[in-house]
C-alpha cells in the first residue's frame, strides 16, 4: 500500500480523501472496504519514514484547509525503485494491478513495459513447473501440486492477456492514462 501511496503522490501533492477516491475506482469493489483511516495511517508511516511531507492547502474553494501531502526526494526514489522492481512469479493480483495504475498515473513506467516483463517471468516459471511434471508421475501427490501449479500460472498468463488489452487502449502511442 504505501508504494502505491507514493505514486498517486507523483503526479501531485494530495490529501488522504483524494487518494482513498483514486483507490477506489482504481480498485472497484475490491476497494470499497478500504477506508480513509486506513490512508492516513499509511501517509503518517511514510512521512516519519522522510517519504512525504506535510503541508497545508493554500485556500481551499470550502470548508477547512486540509493537510496535503508531497512526496521528498527520498520519496521519488522509492517509487522510482518500485516501479523498476520486477514482480515475483507469485505476486499478488491485486498488488500488480495497483502498480499498473500507479505506472500510468504517475508516468514513471508504462503500464503495458510492466505487463510485458511480468509475462516473460510468468513464462519462465511455466516452462519449469512443466519441466518439473515431466519428471513426476502426474498421479502422484508432487505430480498434482505441479499441475495446479502449472494452472496457476496459465490463468496468470490469460489475466496478463487482458490487461494488455485494456492498457493498450488506454495507452495510445505509449502515454499513460491514469485515474482520477
Amino acid at each position: 500500500m504505501q508504494d502505491v501511496v507514493l505514486a498517486l503522490l507523483t503526479k501531485e501533492p494530495s490529501h488522504g480523501y483524494d487518494l482513498r477516491r483514486r483507490l477506489v475506482a482504481a480498485l472497484g469493489p475490491l476497494g470499497q472496504t478500504l477506508n480513509a483511516g486506513q490512508i492516513y495511517v499509511t501517509l503518517t508511516r511514510l512521512e516519519k519514514a522522510g517519504l512525504v511531507v506535510q503541508e497545508r492547502e493554500e485556500a481551499p474553494v470550502r470548508g477547512p484547509r486540509r493537510k496535503v501531502y508531497a512526496l521528498t526526494v527520498a520519496g521519488q526514489e522509492r517509487v522510482a525503485s518500485w516501479m523498476a522492481e520486477s514482480a515475483g512469479p507469485r505476486a499478488d493480483v491485486t498488488e500488480f494491478h495497483l502498480k499498473l495504475v500507479a505506472a500510468a498515473e504517475s508516468g514513471l513506467s508504462d503500464p503495458l513495459a510492466l505487463v510485458d516483463a511480468r509475462r516473460r517471468g510468468l513464462m519462465r516459471s511455466l516452462a519449469e513447473a512443466q519441466h518439473a511434471a515431466l519428471a513426476h508421475d502426474m498421479g502422484s501427490e508432487a505430480g498434482l501440486l505441479l499441475e495446479g501449479i502449472a494452472l496457476r500460472l496459465q490463468a496468470d498468463l490469460r489475466w496478463l492477456e487482458a490487461c494488455e488489452r485494456t492498457w493498450s487502449a488506454r495507452t495510445p502511442h505509449g502515454e499513460g492514462k491514469g485515474i482520477g
